[in-house]
């Protein structure tokens, strides 16, 4: 299928912008190893700028409880369930590395129902639902729901869990807000759909 058309985003980054921004934009542009229009953009407001930079360095990377593989999925879920080109490509990155298959690739678009994939624990289907509602309007959590999530992570674990996909939410919204395109050329097809109803 076709390329989507190049497009720019609503605005234009600032022609100048003060040192302490252009060394944070250029030290996550090289992690992330692409240029970042979103932090360009924000250089029109720094305090903006400066607090999307410091809730991205301080995100969730996983620990012993929480893998970085399920908060992979969480992001990508919750990428999926707002329909963000850009978080989706962003969150697609480490796939791989955190041995995501196709099963449940297709799993998180909606496409079979999370508990028919065998290879996503109990855990990580809960993360994934809660990803879905968390980024849901209206915002509802079913108290059959809450009490199967409350048995089986701990209270820092929820925060974690309800933060990581609120981060993604909010740059989602952002993002969007700002119509800043996908970074290249995206094939539309490779786009994963939008995550579905409950699994």
């Amino acid at each position: 299928m076709r390329s989507a058309p190049e497009r720019e985003a609503f605005i234009k980054p600032p022609a100048r912008m003060p040192p302490y921004l252009r060394l944070g934009i250029w030290l996550a542009e090289r992690v992330a190893q692409q240029p970042l229009l979103p932090g360009r953009l924000l250089a029109w407001y720094p305090p903006a700028a400066i607090s999307s930079g410091v809730l991205e360095a301080l995100i969730a990377k996983g620990d012993a409880t929480l893998t970085p593989r399920l908060l992979n999925l969480v992001r990508l879920q919750t990428s999926l369930a707002v329909s963000c080109p850009f978080c989706i490509q962003m969150n697609s990155a480490e796939l791989e590395k955190n041995g995501v298959t196709p099963e449940e690739m297709s799993a998180l678009r909606g496409q079979v129902p999370l508990a028919a994939v065998p290879t996503l624990t109990v855990r990580e289907r809960l993360a994934l639902e809660y990803a879905r509602l968390i980024s849901a309007s209206p915002l509802l959590f079913p108290p059959a729901f809450v009490a199967e999530l409350t048995a089986n992570f701990t209270e820092r674990e929820m925060v974690i869990l309800a933060s990581t996909a609120a981060q993604v939410n909010y740059w989602a919204r952002l993002i969007q807000a700002l119509g800043i395109p996908v970074p290249g050329q995206v094939d539309e097809c490779a786009l994963p759909a939008a995550a579905g109803a409950r699994g």
